[in-house]
């Protein structure tokens, strides 16, 4: 586990208070292990560090864009904000040595849950930041670890979700809406898994999988857009 000074280094701020940063790198299951541990786990920084990220995020959108819809903002600040893009930024800062996690969610490294997990550290950490440094601290942080991806966001059109993207070149290639078809659908109720086809007219072009047909629309649709290479 990284000490605090390289953690603060990755981060890009030196904290007057070490424990606030400590706490963010907290995971709820390692008390559950370690009961007399001194630190609470770090959820309500989490939930503090989620709603300064989406403000300081919604009012660099606001300013950036004046000409833009609200929808088109909502979109902008979803691919910003959301758990894959804030994962990846967990990951370029390191950080995943500096979690306190149990045994068994330390051995769990590439599920999906851990993309979660280190989202979530990382809105911790920007809430730690904000207590200890103040807002424009906070706000230096997202602007230079989050914000500087809005190009890339932009560019790639990460803004739209592989279902709306997937109809948008559909309908401007070919002049049709995409559809989905459920394959095949399995598993007790509690734990169900689609199959779903995305169709372009009567033309098969990929399957998702997912634990509900929604998800597996997505995921039908993401596979669609690179089998097209769109």
């Amino acid at each position: 586990m990284k000490n605090i000074e390289a953690l603060e280094e990755a981060i890009g701020v030196s904290f007057k208070n070490k424990e606030l940063l400590k706490q963010a790198m907290v995971h709820r299951s390692y008390l559950n292990e370690h009961v007399s541990f001194a630190l609470s786990h770090n959820e309500r920084l989490e939930f503090l560090g989620d709603a300064v990220l989406e403000l300081i995020v919604t009012e660099h959108l606001y300013f950036k864009f004046p000409d833009k819809p609200e929808g088109d903002l909502t979109n902008l600040r979803a691919s910003l904000v959301n758990a894959k893009m804030l994962a990846q930024v967990a990951e370029a800062l390191e950080i995943e040595d500096s979690l306190y996690l149990s045994r068994g969610e330390s051995k769990d490294a590439n599920s999906k849950a851990r993309q979660f997990i280190l989202a979530d550290a990382v809105e911790a950490i920007i809430g730690a930041v904000y207590l200890d440094q103040g807002s424009h601290a906070a706000k230096k942080f997202i602007s230079r670890k989050i914000l500087c991806h809005l190009d890339e966001v932009i560019e790639r059109e990460l803004y739209l979700d592989p279902k709306s993207k997937f109809q948008e070149r559909s309908q401007e290639l070919y002049g049709i809406t995409p559809h989905y078809i459920v394959i095949s659908e399995n598993g007790p109720d509690h734990a169900k898994n689609f199959a779903v086809g995305a169709y372009i007219g009567d033309e098969f072009i990929a399957q998702g999988n997912g634990t509900s047909k929604q998800e597996a629309q997505v995921k039908a649709a993401a596979e669609a857009l690179k089998k097209k290479g769109w």
